[in-house]
């Protein structure tokens, strides 16, 4: 988990640090083992002479928690179960490690930067195909800081309002997953955010909460008054209709192209 039990989120423009404790039911293990021998003596004294002489700052700055989940753009029925552990580089900017539990044996599986509407909006449109909106992630409730109270967690989605991520997935590792590799293979692959209520696996949320003590469902209605602050996104319909399964729009998560056909039909004629 973060380290020393540190948990920082947004007040404002400002972060607040809290010092909580980890329960056991919001613990997640890796899902898979990686391929290889156990670690030889030797190799142990090092990394413990490592630990005292060499420095990990950046590492130090992965002091903000998130867990979320993410389809993979090209092959949406492939979805992951994603531990940001997130650094916030400025207002408009943050950089996280994505791994497959918050143990320390996790895997590491990917990488997400998050960039606000205004970064976005500046991107030319052959880079904007790689970031995925994330509305829909916040007001469904399927994103959340494990262990936050009540307040900070509203205060930290409300600063992720409108804001797009650029996820890639280096290895096939996630909970749940029963073809999980042991080992990173292949090209990385670019990870997406749902967008409609029904896109996920059955189980894939559920599973999370029971293991995390987390309800889905009460995080989305605490999240109802973040609606207003919606605005039309890039991105929300880049996956409408790739999934197997019946889905049902997320109330106020609209792809910019909708709203703005939506808009040009309710001008006036000339």
């Amino acid at each position: 988990m973060v380290k020393k039990g540190a948990r920082m989120f947004f007040a404002g423009s400002v972060f607040i640090t809290l010092e909580t404790g980890c329960t056991d039911s919001d613990t997640v293990g890796p899902a898979v083992e990686a391929e290889g021998q156990p670690e030889s003596t030797k190799t142990k004294v090092l990394e413990a002479g490592a630990g005292v002489l060499q420095r990990d700052a950046p590492t130090d700055k992965l002091n903000i928690y998130l867990v979320g989940f993410h389809p993979l753009k090209n092959d949406p029925q492939h979805q992951f179960e994603a531990h940001h552990f997130c650094q916030q580089v400025n207002e408009d900017f943050m950089q996280c490690v994505l791994y497959d539990g918050n143990t320390s044996d996790a895997n590491l599986n990917g990488i997400e930067y998050i960039i606000s509407e205004r970064l976005f909006d500046s991107l030319p449109e052959e880079e904007q195909q790689y970031w995925h909106p994330h509305n829909g992630e916040i007001l469904s409730g399927q994103l959340v800081a494990p262990n936050l109270p009540e307040v900070a967690d509203k205060e930290l989605m409300q600063s992720k309002m409108n804001s797009y991520g650029k996820t890639w997935h280096t290895w096939n590792v996630t909970y749940g997953n029963e073809s999980n590799d042991r080992l990173p293979l292949g090209e990385p692959a670019l990870g997406w955010s749902f967008n409609r209520f029904g896109e996920a696996q059955p189980g894939l949320l559920e599973n999370r909460d029971r293991r995390m003590g987390i309800s889905t469902e009460e995080r989305r209605r605490q999240r109802q008054d973040l609606i207003p602050l919606a605005h039309p996104q890039a991105g929300v319909d880049a996956l409408k209709g790739a999934f197997e399964r019946p889905t049902k729009p997320i109330p106020d998560v609209v792809d910019k192209s909708t709203s703005a056909a939506s808009d040009l039909k309710k001008r006036p004629n000339p």
